[in-house]
């Protein structure tokens, strides 16, 4: 899915900060429907050049069976949801 720029909007977001303050997302609710996150599938940072802020992703699997790719916008200070889970 990296690379791949699906239609992603705001979400809402129950983090863990570990000790160094960074945030790993514990649960999210797209369109309303909470999704526990069972397992963190990948994770990796883009770099922001420029223009373009720092944005941190997770796949992650939830509870539903799905896998999820959110990311945190540094500099928006906000969680967005990608769209289009899959199995």
């Amino acid at each position: 899915m990296r690379g791949n720029r699906a239609t992603e909007e705001k979400v809402t977001i129950v983090a863990y900060s570990g000790y160094r303050g960074e945030e790993t997302p514990r649960e999210f609710i797209p369109h309303g429907n909470k999704v526990e996150v069972v397992e963190i599938v990948s994770a990796w940072i883009e770099q922001g050049t420029g223009y373009k802020p720092i944005k941190r992703f997770f796949e992650v699997k939830g509870n539903d069976g799905f896998i999820h790719k959110i990311h945190y916008d540094e500099d928006k200070k906000e969680w967005f949801y990608e769209a289009e889970p899959r199995r």
